[in-house]
């Protein structure tokens, strides 16, 4: 199960590169924001006709979760906005990088204390090893 979740998650990523590619051109021809708006737009309408047909009826309200856990659309919101203006000007490669080496470095604190309600997972020399390698792989796409 495990495995198959990682190969869910590597191609998450891959189309996340997509659509850094895809929004960047989108962004300069309607607008950056408006791009950004496409993204949300067209995600909402999807994810509504997802809940209507495998969301279970019985589940709490969304609303009466705590506050600080719905500003994840805020992130994800500033998330697109950043994709598509640094795409067209440092490219994808550089981009997803970038995106990588934040996601690893904060997720490391994150897992280190549990925040958010995660399970600790301790920061141990692998898991610097694989921060490091992705700084060095955004070094060596700066240089190029």
């Amino acid at each position: 199960m495990q495995l198959i979740l990682i190969l869910f998650v590597i191609a998450g990523g891959m189309g996340l590169s997509v659509e850094a590619g895809l929004l960047g051109p989108l962004g300069g021809e309607v607008g950056d924001l408006w791009a950004t708006f496409s993204v949300f737009g067209v995600g909402a309408a999807l994810t509504f006709l997802l809940m209507l047909f495998f969301s279970p009826r019985n589940a709490p309200s969304l609303f009466a979760q705590p506050g600080w856990q719905l500003t994840g659309g805020i992130l994800g919101a500033g998330y697109v906005i950043v994709l598509t203006l640094a795409t067209p000007v440092i490219g994808v490669a550089m981009t997803m990088i970038g995106i990588l080496a934040g996601q690893v470095f904060k997720s490391l604190i994150i897992d280190h204390f549990g925040l958010f309600g995660t399970p600790h997972r301790k920061i141990d020399a692998r898991r610097v090893y694989a921060l490091i390698f992705i700084i060095i792989a955004l070094a060596l796409v700066a240089m190029s």
